[in-house]
């Protein structure tokens, strides 16, 4: 490889990462009219969340010989209490919590 091809390469990622960080707010008036965005908006944060809280929890149920109680306790304390007091702050602190305590030997 010779310095001028490395150069170019090196123009062609940087102008291509750019791009992509400079899309959402070049195309954001455009986004914002149509009603397939509109909805991703709505249901994309929720399915992603859970996806997250899915893998991670099957992950982490695996590497202990305790099975996944401490997991699905922790999951269920979240979701009961975001859904009697809506704070999700509350909510992700309090199952952590637990979740950590238990994992420990707390329990």
């Amino acid at each position: 490889m010779n310095t001028a091809h490395v150069l170019m390469t090196l123009a062609a990622m940087a102008a291509v990462t750019f791009a992509l960080r400079a899309l959402p707010f070049v195309a954001a008036k455009w986004l914002k009219k149509h009603r397939f965005v509109e909805r991703l908006g709505e249901f994309l944060p929720l399915g992603i969340m859970t996806l997250l809280v899915l893998h991670s929890g099957f992950g982490a149920a695996g590497t202990h010989p305790k099975g996944p109680w401490p997991e699905l306790a922790a999951v269920a304390l979240t979701a009961l209490l975001q859904w009697r007091f809506k704070h999700p702050l509350l909510s992700i602190l309090c199952g952590t919590a637990l979740y950590v305590a238990w994992r420990n030997g707390s329990f």
